[in-house]
């Protein structure tokens, strides 16, 4: 076993940040991430594969990125109004995802119009939140509402594809079955969490070994994670189910953000941006098939087709917002940061590759798309509210990219 490869993307980790600094470009980290990969996999330069300890790394840095997107839901946000306007928005969103698959379907651009339309219908908040928090304006009516948006536009896609794609997957019927059983059991672990947490002799001992080489409360969440992602796939579905659960089951359980343990999070971020989640970006960037932008004219010709269709489904059901808003501008600016998606259709777009229902070409220009959303639309919605909106997806978070900032850096506001 070589671990060559696995030693040049870690050093590509290292390098993607330095370079989105050094150059000052306008793009996340996870760009360059990608482009790294393409460069030096095996459709350009071919030092490196998908091996074995690559592969496995990938997995399980995947596995990580949908457990700190679950980390990320603040189920503080869906009170009052929010909750149900952003239902409506969501739903009339996957109306128009359905509708756009369906056409694309019709018009034989893709195989599966329903897997499309879950890919179309989702949002990587995990890149929007930090955009809006250095803006000054997540907790703002704007901020709320995206958020919101954002968390149900990735909440309910992975249940989708995990209910409705999953390799081992039977009939409906059986999987909302599998599904409903993994749920109870997902509640009752929640519950007996929050029952022994309770106890003063855990509560001290948690305390007393969560900040020495013990890091007792990251080898709780990861032992989350993992037994998450393994019972979702003995229940027959996906992985990223169970690890997205094991965050929100946290999210939801830890109120003691800033008293007791408050590195606890940033400790976790660290494990996942700094060591695992860019072994998935820059394997996923070795593993796409670029050349068919060349061979194929029409995997190139695809991606506005993409970029056009995710804009379409995910920004027109921002119209609902302008009620609670105070401008036109603003709804604009809420309808970009929501087309904003990369994770899921690099994760949608490897289950149909492997369920034979994407094309490689199609997998290429959903993900090509997808980037572009990432780079162009915070850009324009920072042009119309006159925020720097991008400098921190740029500068200091990436990945699904959630950062943290070190204890004597302040946010400047705008």
């Amino acid at each position: 076993m070589s671990l060559a490869s696995v030693a040049l993307v870690s050093l590509l980790a290292f390098l993607s940040p330095l370079i989105v600094r050094l150059i000052r470009l306008p793009v996340p980290d996870i760009v360059v991430q990608i482009l790294l990969g393409i460069i030096v996999g095996p459709q350009v330069l071919g030092w490196a594969r998908v091996d074995g300890p690559v592969r496995v790394l990938s997995l399980i840095g995947l596995s990580f990125l949908l457990f700190l997107a679950g980390l990320e839901l603040d189920f503080d946000r869906l009170r009052g109004r929010t909750l149900p306007t952003v239902a409506i928005a969501f739903v009339l969103s996957f109306a128009l995802a359905l509708v756009l698959g369906g056409i694309l379907g019709a018009a034989g651009l893709v195989k599966s119009p329903l897997l499309i339309a879950v890919i179309l219908g989702a949002t990587s908040v995990g890149i929007v939140i930090p955009i809006l928090s250095d803006a000054g304006e997540l907790d703002t009516a704007l901020g709320r509402l995206v958020v919101a948006g954002g968390s149900l536009a990735e909440v309910i896609p992975v249940v989708l594809l995990s209910l409705l794609f999953s390799a081992q997957g039977s009939d409906p019927g059986a999987q909302i079955t599998l599904l409903a059983a993994f749920g109870a059991l997902v509640a009752a672990a929640a519950l007996l969490i929050f029952g022994l947490e309770r106890w003063h002799w855990i509560g001290r001992t948690l305390l007393a070994l969560q900040d020495t080489t013990a890091e007792i409360r990251v080898r709780a969440a990861v032992a989350l994670l993992m037994g998450f992602a393994a019972l979702a796939t003995g229940f027959g579905l996906e992985a990223i189910l169970g690890s997205f659960l094991a965050g929100a089951t946290i999210s939801l359980l830890d109120r003691d953000r800033a008293m007791t343990h408050q590195q606890f999070r940033i400790k976790l971020q660290a494990v996942g941006f700094g060591v695992l989640i860019p072994f998935f970006f820059i394997s996923t960037g070795m593993s796409l098939d670029v050349r068919s932008f060349i061979t194929s004219p029409g995997t190139l010709a695809r991606v506005p087709v993409f970029l056009a269709a995710l804009l379409i489904a995910r920004a027109l059901p921002a119209l609902l917002y302008r009620p609670l808003l105070t401008s036109r501008r603003q709804v604009v600016t809420a309808g970009l940061l929501q087309s904003t998606s990369l994770s899921i259709p690099i994760v949608g777009g490897t289950i149909g590759v492997s369920l034979g229902l994407i094309s490689p070409e199609n997998y290429v220009a959903l993900v090509a798309a997808g980037l572009v959303s990432v780079i162009a639309f915070p850009a324009i919605a920072s042009a119309l509210t006159a925020h720097k909106l991008v400098d921190t997806a740029t500068h200091r978070r990436a990945g699904w990219p959630i950062a943290y900032r070190s204890p004597g850096e302040t946010m400047s506001k705008p």
